[in-house]
């Protein structure tokens, strides 16, 4: 079986001259999950301490992030939505754990199979599925 990937994007945005105010520095990160689990691969991890790195910096010190957990459409609507709310959990706790960003700063959410990142129909293993999207939402 090959192991699942995790991959990080730490992308600042400057602001325009239409904009009054800087905008907040964007974040796409994605941390990638095995079938059925919410445990953290070593792939996982490495993206986590980047992301505890950035959050526990001054920098972003002023924003909240949302974690967003999602599942692949293996599975009944209630087990997926169980799942995905402990992987979102799972990525908060780490951070919160490893790097002492408060967790008031961090808003865990599963979405279940709801939000597919490629559309399949019911019962579909897709990996790229599962997995926690880390965005900022702000100060």
């Amino acid at each position: 079986m090959k192991a699942p990937n995790a991959h990080a994007a730490v992308t600042p945005v400057k602001p325009t001259k239409a904009s009054p105010e800087p905008a907040a520095p964007t974040i796409s990160l994605t941390v990638n999950f095995a079938l059925g689990s919410a445990e953290l691969t070593p792939q996982a991890i490495e993206v986590l301490d980047k992301l505890g790195t950035a959050l526990a910096s001054e920098a972003l010190s002023a924003y909240r992030f949302r974690i967003e957990g999602h599942t692949d459409t293996i599975g009944t609507r209630d087990y997926n939505k169980s799942l995905s709310d402990q992987r979102a959990e799972v990525v908060v706790a780490y951070i919160q754990n490893k790097y002492q960003v408060p967790g008031t700063r961090m808003e865990p959410v599963g979405m279940g199979a709801t939000k597919l990142l490629v559309q399949t129909p019911d019962q579909v293993d897709e990996p790229r599925n599962r997995r926690v999207q880390i965005t900022n939402i702000g100060s």
